[in-house]
Formats: structure tokens, C-alpha cells, sequence
């Protein structure tokens, strides 16, 4: 396995980016700290593209593995999810709010809407209470296949979990069994049958194993039903992770108590973790790198990093801290 070097993480106001120099010391870079910078996403195919969503200033984009930044269009947007087609580097989406969503054909150099997403089943009533006082939901959480060039599922706080077969040129209903307020939508790395979920309602956690054409609610095991945030073994798709809480104050509140728990489809769920249950610091993105089984990574709101090269039955903590990590890590 090639040594990790990077991390890169939204704060929710800015990026903050851990490197490691040749003599194994850290850096960390405090980057487009003027931005209001709320999600981000990487190029499978060249690791040092990376897109920056933000607040009120569009998508921007780094071509050196986040050490510089130029605006890449959708000025004006509040970007809440971004994207990177798995077949076609090229093509680029990014989910609003409110609810919309776009897309680019050329590495974010222009853009067009997916009207489409406006015609979808039922979307009048979706509704958000996580950022009052407009309450306007939004496209939380992007899911290209790996294995279906136009397959996409988009996950909306709090609405649904909708279906493309065409690249987004039109929408399914909300998908029978899913979380409809979302909070974590993954596809498996490289085993497309198998789509995971964590959300807020419902029970925490779901999981697709035929395409995203239907979810099955995972329950058992799970000591709370707020879904934080998920992830999948990058080898085994029946092993993935859930973070979950009892509610939102409990996830993201002053005095947090998370629980961190494993799954391998023939028992319920585990507990896992670096210290006992509950968590007084919320696991907000969990990591697995492709090729890697077992290996696991988990980035606080505190700014720490945990890693567990066991499949979560033991950590260590990594010797920097990003500050705030707010859904969106990037390892590299």
C-alpha cells in the first residue's frame, strides 16, 4: 500500500490540508479561508484534481492536490454536495440549496442545471430543519456507480433519495426503503449492486444491494437511530461502518455522544471505536481507501483523525488536526 501523505478537509468555513515532508513531519495549511467552504470531492482517476463547494462563491477547483485554488464556475450557488463521474473525469456534479441540481461536461470549466431534478415526484413537501430560518432542503449527498457510466443517486436533506439511469436527464420517485432525510449516500468502491446510506429517520441506516433500485433498513445492533455518516469496506461489500446518534443535538450539539459500529451482513451490527461508547467527539466522515481492506478512518469534529488498519477493532490517532471536519475528508 502506497504511504498516505494528505488530508484535506472542509471546516465548513474553509480547508484545512495536512501534508507529510520527507523527514515524516506535518504541515497543515489553512486554505481559502474567505470562502464559507462546505463540501468537497476528488478525481478517482487523478488524485491531485480536487473540487471545493462553498457557500455563496460556486465550485472551485485545485490542480496540485489542494495547495491552490481557482473559481471554477456556479458563482453565487450554495454548493452542498459535489461530485466526480467514476467513468468520465470530465463530468462534474454539484447538488444546491436549495434542491437543485448541476452538471459539468468539462472539468468544471462551465455548467447547465439538470432541470429535470425540479419535476421530481412530490418535492413540494421536502423540508429541512437543519439550518433555520429558511429551512429550504437541499441536495445533501452525491453517489455516481462505478460500474454504470449514467447511473447517479442523489440523497436530499430532508426530502428523499432519488434514482438516475440517464445522467441525470431524468429522476425517479423516492426510492422504496431509503432514508428520506439523508445524510450519507456512498456507492461501493468498485461492486456497484451495493449502495449505503446513513439518515435521520427511519433508523439510521440503510443499505441497497441490487443497483439502488430498492433499500433495506439495518437496524439490529444499532443502540441509536441518527445517522451520522457511513462508509464501506473497499473490498467486502457486506462489511461497512456507521456513525449514529439519538438526534441532531446529540450528533452535532455542545456535549456530543456518538456510537461507532461495524457491519458484516450475516450479524447485526458491532460496536467499534478508540475509546468506550459514547463518543464525545462525532465522527462526521468516515474513509476507506480502494485496495485497502480493513483499513478505516474516521474524522472528528474536533479536527482529529483516527485510523484502524483492522477493520475498526483498534485506532490510533494521527499526529495533526485539521481544525473542524464537517462531512468531507480526502485522503490521498
Amino acid at each position: 500500500m502506497t504511504e498516505l501523505k494528505t488530508f484535506i478537509s472542509a471546516t465548513g468555513s474553509e480547508i484545512v490540508r495536512a501534508s507529510r515532508n520527507g523527514d515524516g513531519d506535518w504541515k497543515v495549511l489553512t486554505l481559502l479561508s474567505d470562502k464559507g467552504v462546505t463540501c468537497l470531492a476528488d478525481d478517482p482517476g487523478n488524485p491531485g484534481i480536487i473540487y471545493a463547494g462553498t457557500q455563496k462563491q460556486g465550485v472551485w477547483r485545485s490542480d496540485d492536490a489542494g495547495l491552490t485554488w481557482k473559481a471554477s464556475g456556479l458563482d453565487g450557488q450554495c454548493i452542498k454536495s459535489l461530485a466526480v463521474n467514476k467513468h468520465n473525469s470530465n463530468v462534474v456534479y454539484a447538488g444546491t440549496k436549495p434542491a437543485l441540481m448541476f452538471i459539468s461536461s468539462d472539468g468544471a470549466q462551465t455548467w447547465r442545471e439538470l432541470e429535470s431534478f425540479r419535476q421530481i415526484p412530490n418535492r413540494w413537501w421536502w423540508f429541512s430543519p437543519a439550518e433555520p430560518p429558511d429551512f429550504r432542503p437541499y441536495v445533501m449527498a452525491i453517489a455516481p456507480s462505478p460500474t454504470e457510466p449514467d447511473l447517479l443517486l442523489a440523497g436530499i436533506e430532508f426530502g428523499a433519495v432519488v434514482r438516475s439511469e440517464d445522467n441525470g436527464l431524468s429522476w425517479s420517485s423516492h426510492i422504496h426503503g431509503a432514508l428520506r432525510d439523508c445524510h450519507s449516500l456512498k456507492f461501493h468502491a468498485t461492486d456497484g449492486k451495493w449502495v449505503y446510506q446513513a439518515g435521520g429517520s427511519g433508523g439510521g441506516a440503510a443499505v441497497s444491494p441490487d443497483l439502488g433500485y430498492s433499500f433495506l433498513k439495518k437496524r439490529e445492533g444499532l443502540s441509536k437511530h441518527y445517522g451520522i455518516v457511513c462508509a464501506s469496506d473497499p473490498v467486502d461489500p457486506e462489511v461497512w461502518y456507521i456513525c449514529v446518534a439519538s438526534s441532531p443535538f446529540k450528533a452535532y450539539g455542545k456535549f456530543p455522544e456518538t456510537y461507532l459500529f461495524r457491519s458484516d451482513g450475516h450479524s447485526g451490527w458491532k460496536p467499534i471505536g478508540w475509546a468506550p461508547h459514547p463518543l464525545h467527539s462525532s465522527p462526521t466522515a468516515l474513509v476507506t481507501i480502494r485496495d485497502t481492506p480493513g483499513h478505516l478512518y474516521a474524522g472528528l469534529m474536533n479536527g482529529e483523525v483516527w485510523q484502524s488498519c483492522d477493520y475498526g477493532d483498534s485506532w490510533r490517532r494521527l499526529p495533526f488536526n485539521l481544525k473542524r471536519i464537517w462531512h468531507s475528508l480526502l485522503i490521498n
